[in-house]
C-alpha cells in the first residue's frame, strides 16, 4: 500500500515514526514484529533438514523467502485491515508504529550508553555484559580498549542496518518493502554465519542482505563523513582506504568512515584493522561515535524524506 495515499501522507508517517521512535523506543517483545520473525526464524532452524548440504542450502532459502515475502504480506494486510475497520487516520496511525518497529535509532544510541557508562566508571566487566546486545562475538578478553573499539564498530554498521536501510526501503516500496528488509536483516544476524551449522542454512538470508544493504550501507558511510565535520577529510580518507578490510562487503563502509570521525584505531584481532594510524580508542569514543552517528541518521532520514517528497501523488 504504497500508491494508495499522497507522499505528504506519507511523509507524516515517516515524520510520526521517528518520533516514536525517539519518544518511546523499543516496544515490548510481545509486541514486536521482528521478535516474532525471530521466533519464526527460529522454529524453522530448529526443524532444518541435515541429510545433505544441498538440502539446508535449499531450506534456509526457502525460509528467508517465506519469512520476507510474508512479512511484507502481513504489513500490507494490517494496513488494509486498520482502513477497513477505522479508516484514514487509524491507517495512518498504524503505519507509522509499524514503520517504527522496522527502525531503532534510540535503542542503539542506548546500547551504546549502557556500554559507556560502566567503562567510564572503570568496570569492565560490566561493560562487556552491555556489549551483547550490540555485538555476537566473543567478549571474554577484550580489554576496556577493544570494548569501546566492538562498541563503536557495531554504532555505525547498525546505523546503516537499524535506520538508514528501513528508512530507504520505505521511502522506495512503502510498509511492505521495510518489513521485507527487516526480515531478511533479522534472518542475516541470527542465522547469517559461517559455522558448521548455519553455513549452507544463513547463506541464502546473508547473500540476500548484502544485497539489500549495498547501498544504505555506502550512503550512511558518506553521511558519516559529512557529519564529522573538521574530521571529514580523515574520516574520508579511512573509508576509501578501509572499506574493504572486512569480510561483509558492506559493514566496512560505515565502520571505516567513523573510525575516521572519531580518529580512532577499529580493531577485531584476527579480522581487520581499521584507521590503523589513529590512537587507541576509550570510553568517551563511544559517546563521540553516539554523536556522529546521530547527524548522519539525520542526514540519511532528510535523504529518505526528500524521496518520499519526490513521488508523484497517487
Amino acid at each position: 500500500m504504497k500508491g494508495s495515499r499522497t507522499s505528504a501522507e506519507r511523509l507524516a508517517i515517516f515524520g510520526g515514526a521517528l518520533l516514536l521512535d525517539r519518544l518511546l523506543g523499543e516496544p515490548p517483545e510481545g509486541m514486536h514484529p521482528v521478535v516474532w520473525m525471530g521466533r519464526a526464524l527460529a522454529f524453522m532452524t530448529d526443524h532444518a533438514p541435515t541429510a545433505s548440504k544441498k538440502a539446508r542450502l535449499a531450506y534456509g532459502a526457502a525460509g528467508v523467502s517465506l519469512l520476507a515475502v510474508g512479512s511484507a504480506v502481513g504489513a500490507d494486510l494490517a494496513l488494509r485491515f486498520a482502513a477497513r475497520v477505522g479508516g484514514r487516520w487509524p491507517r495512518l496511525l498504524v503505519e507509522s508504529w509499524l514503520l517504527k518497529t522496522c527502525l531503532s535509532h534510540r535503542g542503539l544510541e542506548e546500547a551504546g550508553s549502557a556500554v559507556a557508562e560502566p567503562l567510564e566508571a572503570g568496570d569492565p566487566e560490566a561493560a562487556r555484559e552491555s556489549l551483547r546486545s550490540l555485538v555476537s562475538r566473543d567478549r571474554a578478553s577484550l580489554d576496556a580498549s577493544l570494548i569501546a573499539a566492538a562498541a563503536v564498530e557495531s554504532l555505525a554498521e547498525n546505523i546503516s542496518d537499524s535506520f538508514t536501510a528501513p528508512v530507504l526501503s520505505y521511502a522506495a516500496f512503502g510498509l511492505p518493502g521495510a518489513f521485507f528488509y527487516r526480515a531478511v536483516n533479522t534472518a542475516d544476524a541470527m542465522v547469517g554465519y559461517r559455522t558448521e551449522r548455519f553455513e549452507m542454512l544463513g547463506k541464502s538470508a546473508a547473500r540476500l542482505d548484502d544485497a539489500l544493504n549495498f547501498i544504505p550501507a555506502r550512503l550512511t558511510a558518506c553521511a558519516l563523513v559529512a557529519a564529522s565535520g573538521e574530521r571529514a577529510p580523515g574520516a574520508l580518507a579511512a573509508m576509501r582506504r578501509d572499506r574493504g578490510a572486512t569480510e561483509s562487503p558492506n559493514a566496512g563502509w560505515p565502520m571505516a568512515a567513523a573510525a575516521g570521525a572519531v580518529g580512532v584505531v577499529l580493531e577485531k584481532p584476527g579480522y581487520y584493522v581499521l584507521n590503523p594510524e589513529g590512537r587507541a580508542p576509550e570510553a568517551a569514543d563511544i559517546r563521540r561515535a553516539i554523536s556522529v552517528c546521530r547527524r548522519a541518521a539525520v542526514l540519511c532520514g532528510v535523504i529518505a524524506a526528500a524521496l518520499i517528497l519526490s513521488e508523484k501523488s497517487a
